[in-house]
């Protein structure tokens, strides 16, 4: 039944895969490196025979760039010479991380422009057409979903896996065993992490006690030695999953390894879980945002939050609702939540906010697994509400370190 209903429904396109929603590369920022990265790749495929490359940074691109690696990564990806151009008061009018590529001749005539943004997550978009999403999903709502499948059964992984087909088992494999090594590489990775604060790596240190803590405490310690982790990692330009940011990309990931390394548990479960988490991400991305830029960092840690609630859930064989309810809660108590990067860095306050964000997301799953699942403000309501806070937060709480944590110097005080 659960399969005849999707060959039927799949022939309206409203959502699209989760395979844009994780996406494998390196960080730190998704929206500040993967995406300029992807677009510089475009601009230079049809521009074959440029002489050199202008690019111009509005808004959060060029208020941030610089600590999270925008004008490197440009330099890096465009085959020609490339002048960079910051234009930190002006923002392009369609998303506030907007860039103009242009290319040039040898006798400095313009031959090409291309107005882009990188809207997300290592998305992608540029002012004339949408962006080129691979829809498959009809139901666009968690409340649609869960009432399809009470009516004609089946699980919200099954759910995943009819939709996304036969080869998606395959590509969550891919995308666990990119989390799992960024995990173990950070809990063994020493030193300081690049960048002007000087940021000495902290989760070997978190691993080490954790192996040392009584039962009361191990589970927090070791969730926060993973996140960091994979955190400091992305912090190092390391290779992580977007789950759904490069910023937060520590959170999810240190929920599964849990589960997986000190609990035994099998991988076919891990990416059952995984595909509930891709769901929840997939569905804040439709209906509100995943960009620190657009909504604050409630769109990156809250929102990986509620997708490692809702794996964590899944793997404590929770209900759908109980699921829903883990996912809300976890999105729920970061409403509001700033993105406020000291030095435009992916580190004070992002690296600790991926740790307590998987304690979160733990905590919240216990919580609804003791609960019957029914509760007052629904997983799409907590959704709506984000994004329209989102859309209130004044620009300086959204990547663009001009508010908040950011207006501290590198030693704690706030600059005059």
């Amino acid at each position: 039944m659960l399969k005849l209903y999707f060959k039927k429904k799949l022939k309206i396109n409203i959502m699209e895969s989760i395979k844009e929603l994780f996406k494998i590369g390196n960080g730190p920022s998704s929206s500040h490196t993967m995406g300029p990265e992807f677009a510089a790749e475009k601009f230079a495929e049809r521009n074959p025979e440029a002489a050199f490359f202008r690019v111009t940074l509005y808004g959060s691109l060029a208020l941030t760039g610089k600590g999270h690696m925008t004008d490197y990564i440009i330099k890096k990806t465009l085959p020609e010479r490339v002048e960079i151009v910051w234009k930190q008061d002006e923002y392009l009018p369609l998303h506030p991380n907007g860039m103009i590529f242009e290319a040039y001749d040898e006798n400095n005539n313009k031959t090409d422009e291309w107005e882009v943004y990188s809207i997300g997550g290592g998305a992608i978009r540029d002012r004339n057409t949408e962006p080129d999403k691979k829809d498959i999903y009809s139901l666009v709502k968690m409340t649609q979903i869960i009432d399809y499948l009470e009516k004609n059964g089946g699980t919200l992984w099954e759910y995943v896996y009819e939709t996304e087909g036969e080869d998606f088992p395959e590509y969550l494999k891919k995308v666990w065993e990119t989390m799992k090594a960024a995990i173990e590489r950070g809990i063994f990775a020493d030193g300081t992490l690049p960048g002007v604060l000087k940021l000495r790596r902290k989760a070997p240190s978190y691993f080490v006690k954790a192996n040392m803590q009584n039962k009361f405490a191990e589970d927090d310690t070791f969730l926060f030695a993973y996140a960091l982790a994979v955190a400091e990692e992305n912090a190092s330009a390391g290779k992580v999953v977007t789950a759904p940011t490069c910023g937060s990309s520590g959170i999810l990931p240190s929920v599964l390894y849990l589960f997986y390394k000190k609990y035994d548990f099998p991988e076919e479960r891990i990416l059952k879980a995984l595909a509930v988490a891709g769901l929840t991400g997939n569905l804040v991305k439709e209906n509100a945002s995943i960009s620190g830029a657009d909504v604050g960092c409630q769109g990156e840690v809250g929102t990986a939050c509620a997708m490692a609630a809702a794996a964590c859930a899944q793997l404590l064989g929770g209900t759908a609702y109980q699921i829903e309810y883990a996912a809300a809660s976890g999105l729920e108590h970061h409403l509001g939540l700033t993105c406020d990067p000291i030095a435009g860095l992916v580190q004070v306050p992002c690296i600790e906010r991926n740790a307590f964000g998987a304690q979160r997301a733990f905590d919240s799953a216990l919580y609804a697994i003791h609960s019957d699942g029914r509760h007052l403000v629904s997983f799409d309501n907590v959704v709506e509400v984000m994004e329209q806070t989102g859309h209130d937060l004044p620009s300086l709480y959204k990547e663009t370190s001009l508010g908040g944590l950011a207006t501290m110097g590198l030693h704690g005080r706030k600059k005059e």
